[in-house]
């Protein structure tokens, strides 16, 4: 039997965790959910004791870092399906079932189209080129579904990337094609856009994607997030 683990890195996301703990609970079937994980960097505003209101709920703490904390995830988790998913996200009614349709068609990773809560028409249609398969229209803000079996044998996170994570694990799998796209809306939040600017945080992006390209390194793109975005 197919059953999801959903695994959420979280860091001071006392705005958004207690919606989307909810919002996973209500548009998904208890059977296909093995557990929930919430693997903590950190936090120091709150967002542990709302997480401890919802006793279904598994808890670990970890050292800062998205990679980090979703491998731990991974290890506690008991699914045979693994779905990566940021705090801010909030995926399709039904998502459990689409994700497990997918993998019984023999597609073992993929993600949903995404748009942002947003009106700003490039946000907008950076959402609409979601739908598309390239791999340049991939990122983490999509979710990420992928057997278990299949993350075991392709490696896990990189925990060398402090960003870009989420990517260096696609790269992986468009490399063996091993990669659909449900064309279902997830929503998420653009704050980081709005905090730092549309424009300004775009350019930073696409200099990053650039950087990967030409052969950055982890180091490399760490320290250029961490000067220009952080």
């Amino acid at each position: 039997m197919n059953r999801i683990s959903i695994i959420i890195p979280m860091l001071n996301e006392a705005d958004h965790i207690d919606n989307l703990l909810t919002h996973l609970l209500e548009n998904s079937s208890k059977e296909n959910i093995a557990d929930i994980i919430i693997v903590d960097g950190g936090s120091t505003d709150g967002s542990l004791d709302i997480v401890s209101k919802y006793k279904s709920i598994s808890f670990f703490s970890s050292p800062k870092g998205r990679a980090k904390q979703m491998n731990l995830g991974a290890k506690y988790a008991t699914g045979n399906i693994l779905y990566f998913l940021h705090a801010d996200s909030f995926p399709p009614k039904n998502f459990d079932t689409l994700i497990i349709t997918e993998v019984k068609k023999g597609h073992e990773a993929g993600c949903f189209i995404m748009k942002f809560n947003s009106n700003h028409w490039w946000l907008k249609l950076a959402g609409q080129l979601t739908r598309l398969s390239w791999q340049a229209c991939r990122g983490g803000d999509q979710s990420q579904f992928i057997t278990t079996s299949l993350f075991n044998n392709i490696g896990r996170f990189n925990e060398d990337f402090t960003i870009y994570e989420d990517n260096d694990l696609i790269a992986r799998l468009y490399d063996r094609k091993q990669f659909v796209v449900i064309q279902k809306w997830l929503t998420t939040s653009a704050r980081c856009y709005y905090t730092n600017g549309v424009w300004k945080l775009q350019y930073y992006y696409w200099r990053i994607h650039l950087k990967k390209w030409m052969g950055a390194d982890a180091k490399e793109l760490n320290r250029y997030y961490k000067k220009y975005v952080c």
